[in-house]
């Protein structure tokens, strides 16, 4: 079982079926991951999911 790391939702991701590289998205939260390692299993954040940030960021600007 793989874990989402935002909501720990089961992301029903079987490590030997998926590559590197390749982009998985949680179905209850919908942050995407890409696969950086198969063994061990490793995800990582993918940018540009940041989209409260650059809200922020042209909020501060506007002042």
């Amino acid at each position: 079982m793989v874990l989402c790391p935002e909501c720990e939702t089961d992301l029903d991701v079987d490590p030997e079926e998926v590559d590197e590289g390749e982009v998985v998205s949680c179905v209850e939260c919908g942050t995407e991951f890409e696969v950086v390692t198969t063994n061990p299993f490793e995800l990582k954040l993918v940018a540009g999911d940041d989209d409260d940030e650059d809200d922020e960021e042209s909020e501060d600007g506007d002042n």
